[in-house]
């Protein structure tokens, strides 16, 4: 017999009963699963009401099992609706934004890295602080500028909202993990006649690479899930999926089986992306966090 057989054997013999009645126990006293259903519970629901009808949703207690299930739903939400018009908004806007976000950002964000000076902070701790202004504070000024300049609904309006309200919590992100890239590789990359350009896109991209790829699905996120302003400055031609959402409210009340629906249809590509980038969005997020 093996080494590996015997060692399984060993294992599988001390695996009793007992001992996985003390491992369940231990999983579920874990704060971490706690957390975990807290925050899932949330789509768990909005994922059953998509299959129940507009009676089942709203029934008292609420039915976790034993209801018909149905994709009617889906069918109404999608052929009765523009789902794709506002997918194709939603990646227009977000992806267009992200990416203006860190064409800014990383500029910023070198520049305060290395090379700092006394302002460096306090212009960061400004930076962040504009975050706390509510939006609603400013709704009237920009949307009389939009109508003036002719941005209201248009994609370019929106992503340039977007761009403003993200680079801040961009640029901290991209400061935070370009000051763990040695200075001294940059220093060399510059006697050796590298340009700014060449410094920033050949030496120190790859090597921030994992911060980058958490910075813009971060900041795509916010992007995508934004609905202040794509419902005040949008109508028709960029509505995006928040607002393609709130479509399902109306006077007659909240048809929470479609809203469900909508919803469910409108997270999907955030949480495939987010699932296919999990290892670089966890590297970038934890980059420089251990010595």
């Amino acid at each position: 017999m093996s080494l590996h057989s015997s060692s399984f054997g060993r294992s599988a013999a001390h695996w009793t009963p007992n001992a996985h009645a003390q491992f369940l126990r231990h999983r579920v006293d874990d704060p971490s699963v706690g957390a975990a259903f807290i925050v899932a519970f949330p789509l768990l629901w909005a994922l059953l009401a998509s299959f129940k009808t507009e009676l089942e949703a709203v029934a008292f207690p609420p039915r976790f099992v034993g209801f018909s299930w149905s994709l009617d739903n889906y069918r109404q939400v999608l052929g009765e609706s523009d789902y794709l018009g506002a997918l194709r908004n939603s990646i227009i806007i977000a992806g267009g934004s992200s990416l203006l976000t860190l064409l800014l950002g990383v500029p910023a964000a070198w520049a305060m890295a290395f090379a700092p000076t006394r302002h460096t902070r306090a212009l960061l701790l400004w930076m962040l602080s504009t975050k706390m202004l509510p939006a609603v504070g400013v709704l009237i000024p920009i949307f009389l500028f939009y109508r003036d300049w002719g941005l209201l609904d248009t994609h370019l309006g929106v992503a340039l909202l977007l761009t403003a309200g993200n680079l801040p919590i961009a640029i901290w992100m991209l400061y935070a993990n370009f000051k763990e890239v040695p200075g001294e590789i940059l220093e060399a990359a510059r006697m050796d006649g590298a340009s700014l350009t060449q410094e920033i896109l050949i030496v120190l991209a790859p090597m921030a690479a994992p911060g980058l790829a958490s910075t813009f699905f971060l900041i795509f996120t916010l992007a995508w899930n934004e609905s202040f302003w794509t419902l005040n400055i949008t109508t028709t031609d960029a509505t995006t999926l928040t607002a393609f959402i709130a479509a399902f409210s109306s006077p007659q009340g909240l048809f929470w089986a479609k809203l469900s629906a909508a919803s469910m249809l409108s997270i999907v590509p955030v949480i495939v992306i987010g699932w296919l980038c999990q290892r670089q969005l966890v590297s970038g997020l934890t980059f420089g966090a251990v010595k």
